[in-house]
């Protein structure tokens, strides 16, 4: 059996899974998973391992909250088309990287082990560090979803620069790898629960250069989650651009 095998191919009983993420979950519930944390920080280290193997166990610390997976994920961060398993993952729609959007999702499930093991603080860097590369990497869509109300309140600064430069990027009219003005206003989506009138000017200043029919859909997630003068508004201004379907979403989140 290889050490992968061992590390994420057997349960925590032993028996042999056909899902590593029925392990990686599993763990979740089960303490016997820190058994586990020296041999998957060995592997995730071992340049000579195979690259998905690597990945699975970033994926794995990562989602146990463990040092060692957030350590992973900012360093991935830094220079991302560098990570060692960038392209690993390729996401259908837009045929670009996918693995961001994997370790975001990791970086979100591994809420209440972090405040278990006293790794909130490396969660929320961890998160601060995907958040600051989302105007150029892909998150399939995930990212803005992701951030829990503690964190957002973290990151407002972050997801304001971000938001900017992907922006600026919109307006410089340069061709886009992936729909960056929906990411963007996912983002600003995820700011309507703790500052909507910041969440409001973020999606207006992304729709301002992009207002196709998929960032509108998203952005009437700001009408949903917070009920202000300013989401009011900003709901009359979506209806003035949007069409039919927009207009519908709106009213059923006004409801």
């Amino acid at each position: 059996m290889s050490r992968f095998d061992v590390l994420l191919g057997t349960d925590f009983d032993g028996q042999p899974v056909s899902d590593v993420d029925d392990v990686i979950y599993e763990a979740l519930d089960d303490p016997r998973h820190r058994e586990r944390v020296p041999g998957l920080v060995d592997l995730l280290n071992d340049h000579s391992a195979e690259i998905r193997d690597r990945f699975l166990a970033c994926v794995a610390l990562t989602t146990w909250a463990e040092p060692a997976g957030f350590d992973a994920v900012m360093e991935a961060s830094r220079d991302p088309e560098r990570a060692p398993w960038y392209d690993a993952l390729i996401d259908r729609k837009f045929s670009v990287d996918n693995t961001f959007a994997q370790l975001s999702s990791a970086v979100s499930d591994s809420d209440h082990l972090a405040l278990e093991k006293g790794t909130w603080e490396q969660r929320t860097e961890a998160f601060r560090a995907l958040v600051r590369i989302a105007d150029r990497e892909y998150f399939d869509e995930k990212l803005g979803d992701l951030l829990d109300i503690r964190t957002v309140a973290d990151l407002l600064p972050d997801i304001r620069e971000v938001v900017a430069r992907g922006t600026a990027e919109l307006a410089a009219r340069r061709p886009q790898r992936f729909d960056l003005a929906t990411q963007l206003v996912d983002l600003a989506a995820a700011v309507a629960t703790v500052d909507p009138a910041m969440a409001v000017s973020l999606a207006q200043d992304v729709l301002s250069h992009d207002a196709g029919h998929r960032p509108l859909i998203h952005a009437v997630a700001i009408v949903q989650r917070a009920e202000t003068l300013e989401t009011r508004r900003f709901a009359d201004y979506l209806s003035a651009l949007g069409d039919g379907a927009v207009r519908v979403q709106i009213r059923e989140a006004l409801t």
